[in-house]
């Protein structure tokens, strides 16, 4: 039992001390910024909102990049924890992160679409989506293989757009990010009909509606 403590207390311990805390936070900048850009009452454009929307591009990424920390959870069951600690901590809470992360994805979409519902640009969404699925694809490959963060962006802004021209005009690179927005666009579908349901759901509850009826 106390060997399973022990176990327990790293397994949280080296969770939440390394990527699970960092890319999580990460993950959760562009879902601050979406509210900010894209739920405010005002739809005016200025200096301001156009930088945070840049802003909003660079970090988006780091949501769905939480998809690829699965490679942590494999190299976490061969560190030698016992299968208890495997099955009820260690999986639970690295799943956890990574549905969490990806949920931070759709819902920062989900508000980029209602607010280009709401400026008249209906016809749009489903492009931007597709677009910015294609753009979080790039950012994913060049974040997990070529080790880029997002301020690279400012730091490093030649060799970020000199490495990803050479990927995407590498067959196997290209490929990688083609099966990477085919992902993409397959689970941000299935997340974005259970958040929507879910939300239906809340607001028949607070009207009092039963929503089997």
């Amino acid at each position: 039992m106390h060997e399973l403590l022990n176990q327990t207390l790293r397994a949280f311990s080296t969770a939440y001390s390394g990527w699970i805390a960092w890319n999580l936070f990460l993950a959760f900048i562009p879902l601050a910024l979406s509210y900010w850009l894209f739920r405010r009452p005002s739809t005016v454009r200025d200096l301001l909102w156009w930088t945070g929307f840049v802003v909003f591009i660079a970090f988006l990424p780091n949501a769905p990049y939480l998809l690829t920390d699965i490679i942590h959870l494999i190299r976490g069951t061969r560190a030698g924890y016992s299968p208890w600690v495997i099955a009820l901590v260690f999986m639970p809470l690295h799943l956890s992160a990574i549905v969490l992360g990806f949920e931070a994805y759709v819902v920062s979409l989900i508000n980029q679409s209602s607010y280009l519902k709401r400026v008249g640009a209906k016809t749009w969404i489903l492009w931007s989506e597709l677009g910015t699925h294609a753009i979080c694809a790039i950012g994913v490959f060049i974040g997990r293989f070529r080790r880029f963060n997002s301020w690279d962006l400012v730091t490093a802004p030649g060799n970020v757009i000199a490495t990803t021209i050479d990927d995407l005009t590498d067959r196997q690179p290209a490929f990688v990010m083609f099966v990477t927005f085919v992902i993409l666009t397959v689970l941000y579908w299935i997340f974005k009909q259970i958040t929507l349901g879910l939300k239906l759901r809340v607001q028949y509850a607070r009207q009092g509606l039963d929503v089997l009826e």
